[in-house]
């Protein structure tokens, strides 16, 4: 076995400085690209790998991110022993409409690319915890102690081991405006989108009694998002306490239940207004299965923008929010903070894009909000 290669080593041999080096691993747009080549030839030549711990003890970091969402991962939908060890190949009718649908984690999966892509760019790696089926104080706290910095959900965890883990790494909250607190936040124009969205109902489509179907109730994203819905409403004069409210979990599956529940009671609503995409498509599945059409005789909308709802029929209308940006923004911000710890809270809100689709009769115009 040969010697290993030290930083030093690459050094001379590119005939450049230690931290010219650095930076090509680490912010490798910072270095010309004749010179990131040149340094990489070398490495190359030398068969160099950085040290991770190295690093870590020389900037008193790990050079590590954390990532925490609660209540993704479809643990329950896991079967610890069904593991298949030949190369056989099963044969299954997959019927229409059978019900199994499984909760695609496309909002956290956005996220997590956006988050995966900044940590890269930035010269760090990324540690993602999932929590459910785990105590997410627990899973946090363990978390913390592996990493420089964490983002997570707002409101997934207490607020006061929020406060525990803050006093030794930077806390960046997803979702949620600031409330009082000194945490760094991103989110995005949560109400400013539904408030647009629900004038298109009222004003475009004429529909004076549109039905909120809410994700959690504990959510911030959720809050804003029924909030922008009420100015809307009460801005056309219709009060909102008027209108019934069905309450789902931003799962399609939920979406489905409440459909069944709606059409048990009567002749759906005019419109169905979700404040997420899974649960308005969840609710297009029961309503297009029992003969109900979407939109002439109920329009459904949704909010994220996930790619399903392009490939739905008919496709969704909703609002898109920029889910790969939302995970660039949290790794950025923390790379902010660990850079100046002193600075002032850091609150980012970015922008949402109205998605006028065929679920709502068409589209009208475009404009800015």
């Amino acid at each position: 076995m040969q010697k290993t290669a030290t930083v030093y080593d690459v050094a001379a041999h590119a005939g450049v400085s230690i931290a010219t080096v650095s930076r090509v691993f680490r912010r490798p747009d910072d270095v010309r690209a004749s010179t990131r080549e040149h340094v990489l030839a070398s490495v190359r030549a030398l068969g160099y790998v950085p040290s991770a711990s190295a690093r870590g003890l020389a900037a008193r970091r790990t050079g590590v991110l954390g990532l925490y969402f609660p209540d993704f991962d479809a643990v329950e939908d896991v079967d610890d022993t069904d593991f298949a060890y030949s190369p056989r190949v099963d044969v299954v009718v997959d019927i229409p409409d059978s019900g199994d649908v499984r909760r695609p984690n496309l909002y956290f999966d956005e996220v997590l690319r956006g988050s995966e892509l900044q940590a890269w760019r930035d010269g760090f790696t990324l540690m993602v915890g999932v929590g459910r089926g785990s105590n997410p104080i627990e899973m946090v706290s363990d978390i913390a102690g592996r990493v420089d910095g964490l983002a997570l959900l707002a409101h997934s965890v207490p607020d006061d081991v929020l406060e525990h883990v803050s006093r030794r790494i930077p806390i960046v909250l997803i979702a949620g405006e600031r409330r009082g607190d000194d945490f760094d936040h991103v989110t995005v124009a949560n109400a400013e989108g539904m408030h647009a969205l629900g004038r298109h109902v009222i004003d475009d489509l004429g529909v004076r009694d549109p039905v909120f179907v809410s994700g959690p109730r504990d959510t911030p994203d959720d809050r804003e998002r029924y909030g922008g819905f009420c100015q809307a409403l009460a801005e056309s004069g219709i009060d909102p306490g008027s209108l019934p409210v069905f309450h789902g979990d931003f799962s399609r599956e939920r979406g489905r239940a409440i459909a069944g529940e709606i059409l048990a009671a009567g002749p759906p609503p005019r419109a169905l207004m979700c404040s997420n995409d899974q649960t308005a498509l969840g609710i297009i599945d029961v309503l297009t299965a029992r003969g109900v059409r979407v939109p002439e005789e109920t329009i459904v909308t949704g909010f994220d923008g996930i790619e399903e709802g392009r490939l739905s029929t008919p496709r969704l209308t909703t609002v898109q929010q920029p889910m790969v940006d939302l995970g660039r923004a949290a790794m950025w911000v923390m790379r902010s903070r660990l850079e100046d710890l002193a600075q002032p809270p850091i609150a980012l809100r970015l922008p949402v894009k109205l998605l006028l689709r065929e679920s709502s009769e068409g589209s009208s115009p475009s404009r800015s909000q």
